[in-house]
């Protein structure tokens, strides 16, 4: 087969147009172009002749290499990256703590090798834990246990489901293909900036459970990993409470894939000497748009069969801190996201249609470990509870958020009323001056970044967009230290994703918990 680069294709193009196409870029007949495969579609909206840019594979009825020496278009013979986890024989006992992203696609792995992994996860199934967290946005009661952060698939579950990622690895279509294999869309495969949407996570993340299953491992929900024992440098168990009860789990491997807000997790792993360090994070407000006005400005028309305009803006200050959009969530909500009593939290979701009147993001500025005096590795960590117990007090103490007008915050006064944006956030969110909640440097950096982003994106700070607050967690404020082999300074433990400061986001915590897996499986019995 081969594979055609960087081919302009018109939005109303059916997938049946595909071969005659290809044939006429490269003058040769139809019939010659046959099994058309669309790898990679991205939008090109630059110019007012918006169109797609795509990358196909196809089978070609004549010389290939004459075919390519002789097209001065960007062809080259397509290989298929098969990646495949290789079988194993061993009895060797491991177990995964979370089930996020990088813990279920590292059991997912091992599992697929042989080695029938215990994957564990404080939180519930995610059949409870959807009524579970429809509950706290209705009536703003919270299980700490079970909520946007702690529960199955982690909280990429309850987000955008963004599978988006700089990195070159061939484990991405893997990924994808497992995806698409437990229930997600097909457009995942090819669409450059592919998503899920909760909507679909949902019942991917419950068919990956039973895939696991199936294959030997086991799942144990609402089981919290609370210690570890080891030996002349090993781990050689672990305790974990469930039903009130504290139980041994013997294991020769132990994989902590906590997710960002296991804040008790990374307490216990300090006292019991696993080596940490502070590490960059950020923290902010989301920002709603109506949908609309982000489809305006992104294609300039109206009148295309288009979905959902997104953006990405960043902005360094005079002296380098770094202002940035993160997580942009077209015709998303903003949502709940607390896992911690007293403490309002912040995020983003959408569903895979990104259909919702309003778009949103964090708009985010960033933190340094220099930032705080002392020697405290919590020390991020613990800003992280201020602002979202100070969030809580100026919500009204009932897990509404504090929220205020763009066009307020950047004169420093509370708002009185809503603009043509209303908050989709739930319980409800609660007018404040967002002053009050930041120190001054976040609220300046912010400020000014809002002023470029809205050069950039005409009415991204007019007078009816909405800032509600707080976003803390983005990424951890804490890094556990590994080498090379993914170990930590305690034999056989293996810290991974975005708990371990290793990854951001569903794709890269995948491949960190699947490359994690295959250093596990290496050097077993074939």
């Amino acid at each position: 087969m081969l594979k055609i680069a960087n081919v302009k294709v018109k939005l109303n193009t059916p997938e049946s147009a595909y071969p005659k196409l290809i044939s006429q870029l490269l003058n040769v007949r139809t019939k010659c172009v046959s099994n058309v495969m669309l790898l990679k579609r991205s939008i090109d909206a630059r110019r007012r002749d918006i169109h797609y840019i795509c990358s196909f594979a196809f089978s070609y009825g004549g010389d290939e290499q004459a075919l390519i020496n002789s097209s001065k278009l960007a062809l080259s013979v397509y290989h298929e990256d098969d990646f495949v986890i290789p079988k194993v024989q061993s009895d060797e006992k491991v177990v995964v703590v979370g089930s996020g992203p990088a813990g279920l696609f590292c059991a997912l792995s091992l599992a697929y090798a042989g080695m029938k992994p215990i994957l564990i996860e404080r939180g519930k199934c995610v059949e409870k834990r959807k009524k579970d967290i429809q509950t706290f946005w209705q009536t703003g009661k919270l299980d700490p246990s079970s909520n946007v952060q702690f529960g199955e698939g982690g909280a990429g579950t309850f987000s955008d489901g963004k599978l988006t990622s700089n990195i070159k690895d061939k484990r991405k279509d893997y990924i994808l293909k497992e995806f698409v294999k437990a229930g997600a869309p097909k457009e995942i495969l090819y669409e450059a900036k592919a998503h899920i949407g909760t909507d679909y996570l949902e019942q991917v993340v419950l068919n990956m459970r039973e895939t696991i299953l199936s294959l030997g491992g086991q799942v144990l929900f609402e089981t919290t990993f609370i210690d570890f024992e080891e030996k002349n440098g090993q781990v050689k168990s672990i305790t974990v409470l469930k039903d009130g009860q504290r139980q041994t789990l013997y294991c020769d491997h132990l994989v902590l894939a906590l997710g960002h807000s296991a804040r008790d997790t990374y307490r216990l792993l300090y006292t019991r000497g696993i080596e940490m360090r502070r590490k960059p994070f950020a923290v902010g407000a989301r920002i709603e748009h109506k949908q609309a006005l982000i489809n305006h400005n992104q294609y300039k028309r109206d009148d295309l069969p288009l979905k959902a305009a997104d953006y990405k803006l960043a902005y360094h200050d005079k002296s380098g801190r770094g202002v940035y959009t993160f997580c942009m969530c077209p015709g998303g909500y903003v949502v709940a996201s607390s896992s911690e009593e007293g403490g309002v939290v912040t995020n983003g979701m959408s569903e895979f249609a990104r259909d919702g009147d309003n778009a949103n993001s964090a708009v985010l500025v960033s933190i340094l470990p220099e930032d705080f005096a002392g020697e405290d590795v919590f020390a991020g960590m613990n800003f992280q509870i201020k602002l979202e117990q100070k969030a809580f007090e100026l919500g009204g103490g009932n897990y509404h958020a504090p929220a205020q007008l763009v066009k307020d915050f950047m004169e420093k006064k509370p708002s009185d009323h809503y603009g043509k944006v209303i908050p989709s956030y739930q319980p409800g969110i609660q007018f404040a001056n967002l002053w009050e909640l930041f120190p001054t440097y976040i609220c300046e950096a912010m400020r000014d970044g809002l002023r470029v982003f809205d050069k950039k994106i005409k009415g991204f700070s007019n007078e009816d967009a909405i800032l509600t607050a707080v976003e803390s967690r983005s990424s951890s404020p804490v890094k556990i230290v590994r080498d090379e082999n993914y170990q930590c300074n305690i034999g056989n433990i293996y810290p991974i994703g975005e708990g371990a400061g290793a990854a951001g986001g569903i794709m890269t915590s995948a491949i960190d918990g699947i490359k994690c897996a295959q250093i596990i499986i290496a050097d077993k019995n074939l």
